[in-house]
Parts: C-alpha cells; sequence; structure tokens
C-alpha cells in the first residue's frame, strides 16, 4: 500500500513518466469508476455485472483485465489510498514540518472527508464491512488504516521534535482522538444529519492539539468518574 512518503517523494516530476499504454488506460478507467461506484455501494456491492453494465463494457471484458472480483476489490482499495494520499498527505508535507504540517493535513482530512459523507468514504464503510472477515480484503483495509495512523503519528512525532508539541505527549493517544473525532463526524453528517457535525469537529481537533501542546504534569483532565482500572472495565452487558 502507498503509503511512507517522504518529503522526496512531493517533487517527482509527473512529466517524466511513461504514456501509459491503452490497455492500462482502460484498466485505470475501469478501477475509478470501481471505486466511485464502491463508496456508494461498498467494497461487497461491487460486482462485474454491475460494472461492466455501468461502463457500457462486457463482463469478459472486465475481468480480461482483472481475473477475480476479489482482484478487482483489492485494485479500488489501493486507488482509494493513492487518492487520499494525493489530496491530503502529499500536498501537506509541503508545509513546514511540526504543527503547521500536522494542522495542514488535519485540514485536507475535514475537507476531503465533507466531500466523502455525500458519496461514501471507502475507507470508514470498508474498515466496517471487513472489521470480522479474514481475507485478502480485511488485511488490505488493515495495512491502509494502519498505514495511515502511522503517517498521522508521524506528523505528530515531528511535531514534538520541533518543540510545537509537549515532549511527553501521547501520539498514539493522540492519533486515537484523532481517528474518534474523524469517525463521530462522518456518524453524525451522514447518518443523523447533523448539521454541527462539522464545527463539533474542529472544535474537538483544536482542543486536542492544545492539550498536546501542555507537559503531561499540567494537564488538568481527570479520568472518567464511572471508568474502572483498564484491566477490570467490562461492558454492562457482561456480569
Amino acid at each position: 500500500m502507498p503509503f511512507g512518503l517522504s518529503a522526496g517523494a512531493v517533487s517527482s516530476n509527473d512529466s517524466t513518466r511513461a504514456q501509459p499504454r491503452k490497455g492500462e488506460r482502460t484498466r485505470s478507467a475501469v478501477i475509478g469508476a470501481a471505486l466511485e461506484f464502491a463508496s456508494r455501494v461498498g467494497i461487497e456491492g461491487l460486482t462485474i455485472g454491475a460494472l461492466a453494465e455501468r461502463m457500457g463494457m462486457s463482463k469478459s471484458g472486465v475481468i480480461a483485465h482483472f481475473g477475480s472480483r476479489e482482484s478487482l476489490q483489492l485494485a479500488v482499495v489501493e486507488r482509494y489510498a493513492e487518492e487520499f494520499i494525493d489530496e491530503v498527505l502529499r500536498p501537506a508535507l509541503e508545509a513546514p514540518r511540526g504543527l503547521p504540517r500536522l494542522q495542514d493535513i488535519l485540514e485536507r482530512w475535514l475537507t476531503r472527508l465533507a466531500r466523502e459523507i455525500e458519496l461514501g468514504c471507502l475507507m470508514i464503510s470498508g474498515a466496517t464491512e471487513y472489521d470480522d472477515r479474514p481475507g485478502p480484503l480485511h488485511d488490505a483495509m488493515v495495512r491502509v488504516i494502519d498505514g495511515w495512523k502511522g503517517e498521522l503519528r508521524r506528523a505528530i512525532e515531528q511535531a514534538k521534535e520541533a518543540g510545537h508539541l509537549a515532549a511527553d505527549a501521547d501520539a498514539d493517544q493522540v492519533v486515537f482522538e484523532i481517528y474518534g473525532l474523524m469517525l463521530m463526524l462522518h456518524q453524525d453528517s451522514r447518518l443523523m444529519h447533523s448539521p454541527a457535525a462539522a464545527g463539533h469537529a474542529r472544535a474537538g481537533l483544536s482542543r486536542l492539539i492544545d492539550a498536546a501542546r501542555r507537559p503531561a504534569s499540567l494537564a488538568t483532565d481527570t479520568p472518567f468518574a464511572g471508568a474502572a482500572p483498564a484491566t477490570e472495565r467490562r461492558h454492562p452487558a457482561v456480569r
């Protein structure tokens, strides 16, 4: 999966790339149409027959480029990751390392998510579809999400190194809370149709970053009063 870019990757000259052949262009167009379709119906809803009908192609023509439905689905997941990088991560690498870059990443993610709320977010829906279904697609979704969390963690660690965030800020915890806010934004907007969701998400991200600026010894937040120690917590339904 195409996560793990370095700053040098941004300066590559696209004009030096060889022009794709006709077969490659057709395959790319099929993947693009499949991604748009899967964003609306889910990866599992993507079938060779439905895609061929939408594109005015024969089923055998689509199969010729991928060999199987699963190969097509995997290509769609990879294309999604590539487009996510091109829109969210790659441009943000031009921002100064540290907090400016982290904030640019988050702003670009919010912008993309606002559009995906209407079309459907493959990274969120795919995680739900394959969270308990072992196999290549489950593994592909894990790589995409784990890779993205790794990029967020890298940006947070760089902000700590630059002195923009507290040296003892827990990068894993910050990533967890960022992801939680983005998931809640998606649910509140797409399922609940809340017009305040984006504002709540921005306020939450701002508060989270502000808290990460302070050393842990100065934090005033207290644990949830009803929480048992981590080793003793149980779901209320569990007796």
